[in-house]
C-alpha cells in the first residue's frame, strides 16, 4: 500500500476507495457524486462529526449528512449566525449582537447600539440584506488554530468580554477561531464550507429584537413557520433580566465564580438561583389560591424537565396556603397495552394521549368535582392490563388535584372540564446561559444530560440507550407538548444557572462508556467536548429539595 494514500469507507454508498494524503472531505464528496437529498453541510468522521474542510492522513469511516440531521442542521445554524454577525458588525459599526435563544422556531437575537437607541425596523432590513449580499459572494469559513492568548487580544479589539473570559476560563494553550472576510469569531462546532450553502433563512422584527427563521427541520428546502410563543417569550425574558442582575449571562462569567474561591461566588449563586426557583414556585401557588374556582392543577412538560420535584415543591406551597393537594397519576389512565396506538413504525406509541382512558378519566374527574366518590384505576405495567385495588377518593372542601403529565395542557385531556376548574403549568428547563454572545446552550441538552445522569443512577440504562431513544422522545414532545405551551395559565423554568457545572461530573464517566464504534457515540462526543467548556462545581451547596436532586441524586424527596 502506498504510504501517501489512504483508504476511506463511505457508508452513504458502502463503497471504499483510496484517496491521496490530506483530501478534504469535501472533495472525497464531489469525487463519490453523492447526492443527499438536501446538500451536505457536514460529515460523521470515525462517528465524529467534522466540517467538509477536514482533512484526511488515515483510514476513515465517514457519513456524509445534511441540514435533516441535527448535526447538519447545527452546522447550517451556526455559519448563519456567523453570516448575521458579520452583517451587523457591517451595517452598525460598535453593535452588540447577543443570540439569546430558541423561540417561536427561530432564534431571538438582541442588538445593543452604540448609541444604546431601539433597533429600528428598517435597520433589521439592512441587517438581512446585507447577510444575502454575503451569501450571494460565497465566501469561504475559515479556521485557524492560535495561541490562547492571541485569540484573547484578537477579541480585546472588539470588546468581546464573553469571549476573553470563555478562553481564559478553559487555560487551553491554543484556540480555534473562525474568520470570515475580515470579520473573527469563535464557534465550538463545525461551520459550512462558505457562505453560498445558506440558501434558506429570514430575518424578521421580533419584540425589541430580531428573530432569525431557519429551514423547517423535517423539510429543509422550506422556511420554519413562525409559531407565536408570548408566553414562552416573558419566561425566557424575565430569567434574562435575572442573569443580569446576578452578573451571569455566560459559561466564562460561571468559570470565574467557580474560580472565585476567596469570596465563595458561586456559592452565593446557587443560594439566589433556588431561592428565585422557591419564589416562584410560591407565587404559582398563590395564583391557584386566589382563583377560587380552581380544583384541578394540571402539569405538563418535556422529558426532563423537572416535572416530578416541581409538582411535590408545589404541593408544598399549596398546603402553605390552607389547600389540601391530592396526587393523581395519568400513568394509571393507560389503556390495555394491546389496544395502544401504533406509530409509523409499527410500535406502541405510548407518547400518544390517545394511549390514555380519556373517557374515563375526564368521567371520573367530573364525578370528584361533583363531590361523588370514585375508585382510582391502578395501571400494572407488567402485565399491561388496567386493576382496581379499592384505592377511593373523594374532594373535600379544600382539597384540590395535582395532575402531572405530558399531556396535561392538550384541551382533549379535560375536554369535559370546565375551564373555571383548571389551573395548567407548562414546565420545561429553558436555558437562558450562553457559551458567549453567539453561542446559545440548547435546551435539549440541558435536558439530556439530566436524563443521561438520571437513567444511568435509577433505570440502569447506559448514556448509548438514552441517546438512542431521544429522538423518540423529542419527536412525540414536538406533537404532543411544545403546540400546547402557550395554553399555560404559569409556566415554570426549572433549569438553573450552575445546574451544567454540577451534572458535568455525573454525565462525564458515562458519555465515556459509550462505544465508538455506534452511533450514538457522535452525540455522546459532541455532549462531552461541549462538558469542557464547564469548570466543575461540586454539589454538597445544592438543596436536597432542588429540582437538580431529581438527576444527581440526594433528594429529600420520594419518587
Amino acid at each position: 500500500m502506498n504510504d501517501n494514500m489512504v483508504e476511506i469507507f463511505c457508508k452513504n454508498n458502502g463503497v471504499k476507495k483510496m484517496y491521496p494524503a490530506g483530501t478534504s472531505l469535501l472533495d472525497i464528496y464531489k469525487d463519490l457524486n453523492l447526492q443527499l437529498k438536501y446538500g451536505v453541510t457536514a460529515a460523521k468522521e470515525n462517528n465524529k462529526v467534522k466540517d467538509l474542510k477536514f482533512r484526511v492522513y488515515k483510514p476513515k469511516t465517514v457519513e456524509f449528512i445534511g441540514v435533516d440531521s441535527p448535526a447538519g442542521m447545527r452546522t447550517y445554524v451556526r455559519s448563519l449566525c456567523f453570516v448575521l454577525y458579520k452583517a451587523v458588525k457591517e451595517t452598525l459599526p460598535g453593535a452588540r449582537l447577543r443570540i439569546e435563544h430558541p423561540i417561536s422556531k427561530g432564534y431571538y437575537c438582541q442588538v445593543t447600539k452604540a448609541d444604546k437607541s431601539p433597533l429600528t425596523e428598517n435597520e433589521v432590513a439592512t441587517i438581512k440584506a446585507a447577510m444575502k449580499k454575503c451569501i450571494q459572494q460565497d465566501l469561504p469559513f475559515e479556521m485557524a488554530t492560535i495561541s490562547s492568548q492571541e485569540a484573547i487580544e484578537l477579541f480585546k479589539k472588539d470588546n468581546a468580554t464573553d469571549k476573553i473570559n470563555l478562553i481564559s476560563s478553559l487555560h487551553s494553550l491554543y484556540t480555534n477561531v473562525y474568520k470570515l472576510g475580515d470579520v473573527c469569531d469563535y464557534y465550538y462546532g463545525s461551520l459550512l464550507p462558505s457562505t453560498g450553502y445558506l440558501n434558506i433563512f429570514d430575518l424578521i422584527t421580533y419584540h425589541d429584537g430580531m428573530l432569525l427563521q431557519i429551514p423547517n427541520r423535517a423539510q429543509p428546502d422550506q422556511l420554519e413557520s413562525f409559531i407565536k410563543q408570548e408566553k414562552i417569550f416573558h419566561t425566557f425574558a424575565e430569567q434574562t433580566e435575572w442573569n443580569a442582575i446576578m452578573k451571569v449571562n455566560n459559561v466564562g462569567e460561571i468559570n470565574l465564580a467557580v474560580a472565585d474561591k476567596k469570596s465563595r461566588a458561586i456559592n452565593s449563586l446557587i443560594k439566589i438561583a433556588e431561592a428565585l426557583q422557591d419564589k416562584k414556585i410560591a407565587k404559582i401557588a398563590d395564583m391557584i389560591k386566589e382563583r377560587q374556582t380552581a380544583r384541578i392543577v394540571l402539569i405538563a412538560g418535556p422529558s426532563s424537565s423537572g416535572k416530578t420535584t416541581f409538582s411535590k415543591k408545589l404541593s408544598i406551597q399549596l398546603s402553605v396556603n390552607a389547600l389540601r393537594p391530592v396526587a393523581i397519576s395519568l400513568d394509571d389512565y393507560f389503556i390495555r397495552r394491546k389496544d395502544t396506538p401504533l406509530d409509523e413504525n409499527g410500535d406502541y406509541d405510548f407518547e400518544s394521549i390517545y394511549a390514555l382512558d380519556l373517557d374515563l378519566f375526564n368521567k371520573q374527574m367530573t364525578q370528584l368535582l361533583a363531590g361523588e366518590e370514585i375508585e382510582l384505576p391502578y395501571y400494572n405495567f407488567e402485565t399491561g392490563e388496567r386493576e382496581y385495588r379499592g384505592n377511593r377518593i373523594s374532594l373535600k372542601p379544600d382539597d384540590i388535584l395535582v395532575i402531572e403529565g405530558i399531556h396535561g395542557l392538550n384541551p382533549e385531556l379535560t375536554k369535559m372540564i370546565p375551564e373555571e376548574k383548571k389551573f395548567k403549568i407548562y414546565i420545561s428547563a429553558l436555558t437562558t446561559l450562553s457559551l458567549d454572545d453567539h453561542n446559545w446552550i440548547p435546551m435539549s441538552d440541558n435536558r439530556l444530560l439530566r436524563r443521561i445522569v438520571r437513567d444511568y443512577k435509577y433505570r440502569g440504562y447506559s448514556a448509548e440507550e438514552t441517546i438512542h431513544r431521544w429522538a423518540k422522545v423529542r419527536e412525540g414532545e414536538e406533537k404532543w407538548i411544545f403546540p400546547y405551551q402557550e395554553n399555560a395559565d404559569a409556566i415554570f423554568n426549572s433549569a438553573l444557572l450552575f445546574e451544567i457545572p454540577v451534572i458535568k461530573k455525573y454525565a462525564e464517566p458515562i458519555l465515556m462508556e459509550v462505544p465508538c464504534d455506534c452511533v450514538e457515540y457522535a452525540e455522546a462526543f459532541r455532549l462531552l467536548k461541549f462538558l469542557r467548556y464547564f469548570i466543575n462545581v461540586p454539589d454538597n451547596e445544592i438543596p436536597m429539595t432542588s429540582v437538580l436532586r431529581e438527576f444527581v441524586g440526594g433528594s429529600s424527596f420520594e419518587y
